[in-house]
């Protein structure tokens, strides 16, 4: 609840991400394991060290938002075209 409400407050986005969809996107399996999220974070982050499993699941979900919003960026696109 605060933690959405806060940010629409002062006009700032907020998007969720169910933790199959995260994983979908990360590893291309919904029911991946944490392991597997680990393993291809380390893929396509190579630099990336997280301290902590909450650390690996904030990297995955800001890879899981980055991937969506820009498919809609591109979805906005070809409507207004």
């Amino acid at each position: 609840g605060v933690a959405m409400l806060a940010p629409a407050m002062f006009g700032i986005s907020v998007a969720e991400y169910a933790p199959n969809q995260v994983k979908k996107t990360v590893v291309g399996a919904g029911h991946a394991d944490k392991h597997q999220v680990l393993v291809m974070l380390k893929i396509l982050l190579p630099k990336a060290e997280p301290k902590s499993p909450d650390a690996a699941d904030a990297l995955a979900i800001a890879i899981t938002h980055a991937h969506h919003r820009q498919s809609a960026t591109l979805r906005l696109k070809v409507v207004e075209a």
